[in-house]
């Protein structure tokens, strides 16, 4: 790529964390061990929640949260198609199925209003997401869970540091609202250890099954029987999963954890800049922070006009020098979803394979949607010239 090349995302990685993997692995204890111990410690105090639990990707949390809560083969859980794919796959992990109901599409966040239609008697939980950072109406979905008898999972992958007014306090997310919050920290998101995830929760129960599948099920961790004056034989009481976080990920997290504060306050500046910049442009919609969160913005995505072409314009910014993404992906719409005893819609009746009438604003904002550069270290010359681009891409001899 050229040396001017404007990424979608860039990492904010340094010295820190080049010397915290080195600390790791001179130190002889590069699996899972004691700075996952820390970094679980740290992270959980940092969110507000009483148990953290790392593990490999935040889709193997997805996966551990939703067998925490119950889920089993047959079940069914309500949840958005409108998100990455990896959130409808966990569900088919356990054997269940996805039930995808509409978002909202000022928020593109799932519409609580569309959830208790879509619950049936295989229902078990409710799996919503925080998408690109912008927390969803969990008090309203958690209530409708404690109603009905659900657990609430939420999907946190992209929402490490985001917060959302709760009973009068600002609070982030992760901190325990629903029943488990899952977290990833792929190289997209603020916080990144190149990959891997976190569960946080408030109930000890949960947070104990966490440890004990992450690690094929083992009675005994690793770093209790190392430490042990005596020998000791573990048993595996149950199937397990080798979804374990290295100590050399864990190092890097604790660095990554102390530049939140300072990454947030960049994105968020640099998202109010974007809205300042593009507020006149015609037919284009901002994204939209409702006034009980405060947004991480890990992603900031527009919404074309409806007369502009998506491909068309993401191609003009690519020759550019501009990288985008097009607006988050619709798993109903993919060929693993194509058949359609995989997923049901939210209205029984319904069985569609390919696309939904009763999921229109999540197609819609996957068609329409735009993703443009937004990363920690973006400067101000750069994202005037993604603006710049993105209007030129826009204009009428563009778009012929």
């Amino acid at each position: 790529m050229p040396k001017d090349f404007v990424p979608v995302a860039r990492p904010h990685l340094g010295q820190e964390e080049v010397a915290a993997a080195g600390r790791a692995i001179l130190s002889g204890w590069v699996t899972q061990g004691p700075e996952v111990a820390r970094f679980e410690r740290e992270f959980a105090a940092y969110v507000g929640s009483p148990h953290a639990c790392a593990v490999s990707s935040g889709t193997t949390a997805l996966h551990l949260a939703l067998l925490a809560v119950g889920v089993r083969p047959g079940d069914e859980v309500i949840t958005v198609s409108h998100s990455y794919i990896a959130t409808a796959n966990s569900i088919r992990y356990c054997g269940a199925k996805p039930v995808f109901v509409d978002i909202d599409p000022a928020t593109f966040n799932i519409d609580p209003q569309k959830i208790e239609p879509a619950i049936s008697d295989r229902t078990r939980a409710i799996l919503c997401v925080h998408q690109m950072g912008m927390p969803c109406d969990l008090k309203a979905i958690v209530e409708i869970g404690r109603h009905r008898g659900l657990p609430v999972v939420e999907d946190a992958a992209c929402a490490i540091g985001s917060e959302i007014l709760w009973q009068g306090q600002w609070e982030k997310i992760g901190k325990p609202h629903g029943d488990v919050a899952c977290f990833s920290f792929h190289p997209r998101k603020l916080l990144t250890t190149g990959d891997g995830g976190m569960l946080t929760t408030a109930s000890a129960e949960i947070d104990a099954k966490f440890r004990l599948w992450r690690q094929h099920g083992m009675s005994v961790p690793d770093t209790v029987r190392h430490s042990s004056p005596e020998v000791v034989f573990e048993s595996y009481p149950e199937l397990g999963f080798n979804y374990r976080l290295t100590d050399i990920q864990a190092a890097i997290g604790r660095e990554q954890l102390k530049r939140l504060p300072e990454a947030i306050a960049q994105r968020r500046q640099l998202a109010n800049r974007y809205k300042q910049l593009l507020g006149d442009m015609p037919g284009l919609t901002l994204p939209d922070e409702p006034d009980w969160t405060r947004a991480n913005w890990q992603s900031f995505c527009i919404r074309l006009p409806k007369d502009i072409d998506q491909r068309t314009v993401m191609q003009k910014m690519l020759d550019e020098g501009i990288a985008t993404r097009r607006g988050i992906m619709c798993a109903h719409l993919e060929p693993a979803y194509r058949d359609p005893e995989t997923w049901r819609c939210a209205q029984t009746t319904c069985k569609p394979s390919g696309r939904c009438p009763n999921l229109a604003e999540s197609e819609r904002a996957q068609r329409e949607g735009v993703i443009l550069p937004l990363f920690s270290e973006m400067t101000e010359e750069q994202q005037d010239r993604v603006v710049r681009a993105l209007r030129a891409a826009c204009s009428p001899r563009n778009q012929g």
